[in-house]
């Protein structure tokens, strides 16, 4: 992270307002083919000016994979979108190798890639594949690459993955490993639309609408680069490293903690959650960051990174409740 004077240079803050003018626009753009979801689509333009992947959760019909592609539309980008399903194998998602036959007669191996090979990756209904090609996505998401026969190959960058997942329904479904869960920086949760927002849906709001693109790959990777830059005071640091620990049950000062966690948010949470809240701050315009940053990013940050203890899952205890708790705890000390 840069000194409060780089960071203050004048390049830095005319990137960083138009990182926020860009964000007000897409929110605009969004708003022609979206009807209401506002917060979801804040949480989405986070993810998105934080270069980190985002998992969006919620029942069928609430215009997930519209969200995604309206979002693509509103990006100069390579978009790409893979539907999960049982028979899916991970050539399917990253390429394979295929033979090839010259004209001089010899025979060679050439790659052929495969779909994650763009900007922004659909992986729509990701849970309805078997975890061997689920895996296919784990050093994509981590590393920015793939390899495919002993060759690695580099993927475009700017590149996201935001995978779409069905809560109901878990038949001949396949649960998300730990690991991959906690590649994912956020876990965003789409409720059911409001009464008055349900009528326009109903009558075809948007369906048609046509969005301009406004952020380019070298944009976008220029404005990544100022929000991983952007100063965090020292306390807003500790403040997310706190909240972090408190979702542990070796570390956790509260009963309720330690009685319905089994495992808490690991190191990688305490960077995503700067990290959220570092974009956050930049989206609104914002040179320096916040404790409430932290808070507002805390449940979509840290909600599937925590597991439940059986007691707890009995209790009914869910993961945004006990964030919540953790939350209000650390504001009443």
């Amino acid at each position: 992270m840069t000194a409060v004077s780089d960071a203050a240079s004048p390049d830095d803050v005319a990137l960083l307002a138009a990182l926020a003018d860009a964000g007000q626009r897409m929110r605009s753009e969004l708003g022609k083919r979206i009807v209401g979801q506002h917060d979801v689509i804040e949480r989405l333009l986070i993810s998105l000016f934080a270069g980190g992947h985002a998992l969006i959760v919620g029942v069928p019909g609430l215009a997930k994979t519209s969200l995604i592609a309206a979002l693509a539309e509103c990006l100069s980008m390579s978009f790409g979108r893979i539907q999960f399903t049982p028979d899916l194998m991970p050539a399917d998602i990253t390429g394979s190798d295929v033979l090839q036959h010259d004209a001089d007669g010899t025979r060679r191996f050439q790659f052929a890639a495969g779909p994650i090979f763009a900007n922004i990756l659909l992986a729509d209904e990701i849970n309805r594949t078997p975890p061997k090609t689920q895996a296919a996505l784990l050093q994509a998401m981590q590393e920015g690459k793939v390899t495919v026969g002993g060759h690695t190959h580099p993927l475009p960058q700017p590149f996201m993955v935001f995978a779409t997942q069905n809560p109901i329904e878990q038949q001949g479904t396949y649960p998300l490993p730990e690991a991959q869960l906690d590649r994912f920086l956020m876990q965003i949760n789409i409720g059911y639309p409001s009464a008055a927002e349900e009528a326009q849906i109903a009558q075809g709001h948007g369906d048609a609408a046509a969005l301009t693109p406004i952020v380019t790959p070298a944009d976008l990777l220029a404005m990544q680069a100022l929000v991983h830059r952007l100063p965090t005071p020292e306390h807003v640091v500790l403040h997310a490293v706190q909240l972090t620990r408190l979702t542990r049950p070796d570390t956790a000062t509260s009963e309720l903690v330690r009685a319905s966690v089994a495992w808490g948010a690991g190191p990688r949470a305490s960077q995503s959650l700067l990290l959220a809240a570092r974009a956050r701050a930049a989206a609104a315009g914002r040179p320096f960051v916040e404790m409430a940053d932290v808070d507002a990013v805390a449940r979509p940050v840290l909600e599937h990174r925590l597991v439940m203890s059986y007691r707890g899952q009995a209790d009914g205890h869910t993961p945004a409740a006990i964030i919540d708790h953790i939350i209000e705890r650390l504001a009443a000390s």
